[in-house]
């Protein structure tokens, strides 16, 4: 059986096209995304209603920012938090698709564990807020505690930088593992990257598909200049956010 995993979508809905036609184009139904679908981007609304398709889906700390008051975020992303909720709050459509989407994000949850499999949006010890960094490799303590609450893998985001994460403290990008990974005997945790804005430089959406023991990271190219002009066409959301979706950063 294949699965797709998508995570850390931020209202790109440029991105999330681009994702979701190659998941199709695979042959995949089974998607799970992993949660901040909004926060920072032009399409907060579309984005919702496409993710409302997706098998399982988690809360991620922009989408309880929505819901509730943004803690701990930068004055840019607070900003558009705000301009999100506002969005949601006063849609173009119908009230009843408002309250299908408020609905839909106040019921996700925070994990789901499935036959060792674990899902989360930041990580197995706080799913909601934590990061994982690849440097987190030497902070031994804290990938011991974190790996003591996995029983055999985690999939999760939050950094928007994708990668793999062993039990023996080593961290690999994609590009080191020629974009395919196997599970096997020892734990992991895989940062499936970022579908509406990567962090690692390259600038294409990023997800993965799990097929057996098998991951593989997609990266996808996307209308990233409609979005951009979007971002930029919207007052409330910074020039910022749109010039570093160019850089991948």
């Amino acid at each position: 059986m294949k699965r797709a995993i998508i995570s850390d979508i931020h209202s790109n809905l440029e991105g999330l096209q681009a994702v979701l036609a190659d998941i199709a184009d695979q042959g995949i139904s089974e998607i799970y995304c992993l949660g901040d679908i909004v926060g920072y981007g032009p399409n907060p609304c579309e984005c919702i209603d496409l993710v409302m398709k997706c098998q399982v889906c988690l809360l991620g700390n922009h989408d309880q920012g929505a819901l509730f008051d943004p803690e701990g975020f930068n004055s840019g992303a607070e900003r558009a938090i705000f301009w999100t909720r506002d969005q949601l709050e006063n849609p173009k459509g119908s009230p009843a698709d408002n309250a299908r989407r408020w609905d839909f994000l106040g019921e996700l949850p925070r994990n789901v564990r499935e036959n060792g499999f674990l899902f989360v949006h930041g990580s197995a010890r706080n799913p909601l807020n934590e990061y994982v960094f690849p440097e987190d490799i030497y902070n031994q303590r804290k990938m011991e505690k974190i790996f003591s609450l996995i029983e055999k893998h985690c999939f999760q985001g939050h950094t928007h930088v994708p990668g793999v994460f062993t039990e023996g403290m080593r961290f690999f990008s994609p590009d080191e593992l020629h974009y395919e990974y196997r599970l096997g005997g020892e734990r992991t945790m895989i940062n499936v990257g970022s579908v509406g804005q990567p962090r690692d430089g390259d600038p294409r959406a990023c997800y993965v598909v799990l097929e057996g023991d098998i991951v593989r990271f997609r990266r996808i190219e996307y209308n990233m200049a409609e979005t951009i002009r979007k971002i930029y066409d919207t007052p409330e959301l910074d020039n910022f956010l749109g010039d570093r979706l160019r850089e991948g950063r």
